[in-house]
């Protein structure tokens, strides 16, 4: 019989931006509660690469986090709507993923931690949002349209698949691909190597932050549901920093686009999902967007790169 059509229709759901708009907004603070938790009792890595979530086979997890001698972990299960909260010496909570506010959320999980013998004192502050408002006040974000989350993370999946191929192309130092819940993509990011001139700074993120991140030259890919100058969801692609002409760059992609507003190269969801090749064709995107910044940055892309081909 051989594997299913990874391509097929199921796998690239239709995800419209302003159909789950709310839902969006209440979970992105939801994952900021648990990422804050993953910061704070993770150690400290490179580019901040201890802080991101990961996709599973039923939505996202934390991975295992140190807490004295045991290790705790939290998943978002979103073919169950349960957020799953283990720990290494057998116990077990659960918290509903269901309609209720930011506060309810933050209330319960601290709670359920705490009943675990597990106290953990985050910054209860959102960040890379505008007008934050602390978790334990926020009952604005309230909904939860369980139908459009497993559609975003069934979007996921498909971009986690496509995503590892790319990464598995290059030699030289890659991040995994993983999901930052303060900007809420998934993204994988390759390095020249060489530092990059200090960064210059974003919005509501501390500058000590932003320049670990972009300390060294790079090159990123990933996907976002969209917001502001891209009200849809979409394929990106950036360099820091950005190279002379990279922006001028001319994409075979159809429908890639450079946008200024975000300083990167965007590639709307949906013309991927009805693409007839989507996979190939997001491939094709993160392949050539990173070839014109190795090549406009002079990246050593013979030290980097496979010369044998990656399916």
């Amino acid at each position: 019989m051989g594997e299913p059509d990874p391509d097929g229709d199921a796998a690239w759901p239709e995800l419209p931006l302003p159909a789950w708009q709310e839902t969006y907004a209440t979970l992105h603070m939801w994952m900021q509660v648990v990422g804050k938790i993953r910061l704070r009792l993770s150690p400290m890595l490179n580019h901040w690469w201890q802080v991101p979530l990961y996709v599973t086979a039923r939505g996202l997890t934390t991975s295992p986090m140190p807490y004295g001698a045991r290790f705790v972990q939290i998943d978002f299960d979103f073919l169950d709507h349960r957020l799953r909260i283990d720990a290494s010496d057998g116990a077990r909570r659960q918290v509903a993923l269901m309609p209720r506010s930011v506060a309810d959320f933050h209330a319960e999980l601290m709670a359920a931690l705490h009943s675990l013998g597990i106290e953990v004192r985050i910054w209860t502050m959102p960040v890379e949002v505008p007008d934050p408002t602390p978790f334990e006040h926020d009952h604005a974000h309230a909904a939860y349209d369980a139908a459009a989350v497993q559609r975003f993370w069934r979007v996921l999946l498909q971009a986690e698949r496509r995503l590892q191929v790319f990464r598995a192309r290059f030699l030289g130092k890659c991040s995994p691909v993983h999901f930052f819940w303060g900007s809420f993509d998934l993204a994988v990011t390759r390095f020249s190597g060489r530092r990059a001139p200090v960064h210059p700074g974003v919005p509501g993120v501390p500058d000590a932050m932003v320049r670990e991140a972009y300390s060294h030259e790079l090159s990123s890919c990933g996907f976002w549901p969209g917001g502001g100058p891209v009200p849809m969801p979409a394929f990106y692609s950036y360099a820091y920093p950005e190279p002379p002409g990279f922006r001028a760059a001319s994409l075979r992609t159809a429908s890639a686009y450079y946008s200024p507003d975000l300083g990167e190269f965007i590639l709307p969801y949906d013309a991927v999902r009805h693409a007839r090749e989507p996979g190939r064709m997001l491939l094709d995107f993160c392949q050539e967007t990173y070839e014109a910044a190795a090549e406009l940055g002079h990246w050593d892309r013979a030290a980097l790169e496979r010369t044998a081909p990656v399916s």
